[in-house]
């Protein structure tokens, strides 16, 4: 793997997290809880994140011929 390949990979999965992150805060926000309620919503959002999926998706994007 290449230092683009691994960078774009490591920018991949932190974006990813970071949707995973806000969306499951703002469902628990949405659904009463507070704060750090809110919170551990969004470290489990992130904890359940499909890396095998986010591994396809980026390589359907880039057109990469690599097996994760």
């Amino acid at each position: 793997m290449t230092f683009d390949e691994a960078q774009r990979l490591a920018e991949y999965v932190r974006d990813a997290c970071i949707d995973a992150a806000q969306r499951g805060y703002e469902y628990a926000g949405m659904s009463g809880l507070c704060h750090e309620g809110a919170m551990e919503a969004s470290i489990s959002a992130i904890r359940m994140l499909d890396v095998r999926n986010l591994l396809r998706e980026l390589e359907a994007r880039t057109g990469s011929e690599s097996e994760p």
